[in-house]
């Protein structure tokens, strides 16, 4: 796992240079998207990139990592949504091309399967974009989930619906109490994570990510099992880093050349 310290105005823009890395070498890759505000920056600086650069996402691929169950197929904060007005309809992006579960399907197991199917039959995902939450889930496999786990039907704890309200005019009423979401077992067939984390509030759970033992109390510690994990943090995120200066110590002295 590679951990990288710098100021969080940065890190939404060496996430990207990674992506457009990707995608000048291999145009039809396939992409993992988040939503949130870590990517959302990340998102920002794609789009920025392709209209001032030409960067093409016209034959790349793109997965969601999971979406709320039963909000409305016109609702601003259903996922599929967000990530059209992130990401997919700033650039070139076929909407076919975009795919996430399916959160309103009358078969929600089947739904989650096909969702598996789908990820499989791309080729699997190339880049995984990841935020974390205060918990340490990622995506929503909240504390408790298997490490093996695949696409399913997940419910949200109190924390994460409360962490979301604001999304929702700060009414955790609004927020949906069950979501669809790629497994940790899914996500790690990923062959690059990329995960962003910023803030005071995300350094316990940095902390576990990284340092901690890998337990199913904090999800997002399977990515230590994980061969080219990448974990993008500002100062305050990774305060509570016991190894922060040799964090720094490797990533100051890393060729230019070889990238994230």
């Amino acid at each position: 796992m590679e951990v990288v310290i710098a100021p969080a105005q940065e890190l939404a823009v060496l996430a990207a240079e990674a992506i457009e890395a990707l995608l000048r070498r291999r145009p039809q890759a396939v992409l993992g998207l988040a939503t949130g505000s870590s990517p959302s920056q990340v998102y920002d600086e794609l789009a920025r990139r392709h209209a001032e650069g030409g960067l093409s996402f016209a034959r790349a691929r793109g997965f969601m990592l999971d979406e709320y169950v039963g909000l409305a197929a016109d609702h601003p904060e259903r996922y599929r949504n967000v990530i059209a007005a992130d990401i997919a309809e700033r650039v070139d992006w076929p909407a076919d091309q975009v795919q996430g579960p399916d959160g309103l399907a009358s078969d929600l197991s089947a739904a989650c399967a096909a969702y598996e199917r789908a990820i499989a039959d791309a080729g699997g995902v190339d880049l995984q974009l990841l935020g974390i939450g205060t918990d340490g889930h990622i995506a929503f496999n909240e504390p408790g989930s298997s490490l093996a786990s695949r696409t399913r039907i997940k419910t949200l704890t109190t924390q994460t619906r409360v962490d979301n309200a604001r999304f929702f005019d700060g009414d955790v009423e609004q927020v949906p109490t069950h979501c669809l979401t790629q497994g940790l077992g899914t996500i790690m067939e990923a062959r690059h994570l990329v995960l962003l984390a910023t803030g005071r509030h995300k350094a316990e759970a940095v902390h576990q990510l990284v340092e901690g033992p890998v337990s199913a109390l904090w999800p997002a510690t399977v990515m230590q099992f994980h061969p080219h994990a990448t974990v993008l943090v500002d100062e305050a995120a990774a305060s509570r880093l016991q190894l922060a200066s040799y964090y720094r110590q490797t990533y100051d002295s890393k060729p230019a050349w070889q990238g994230l």
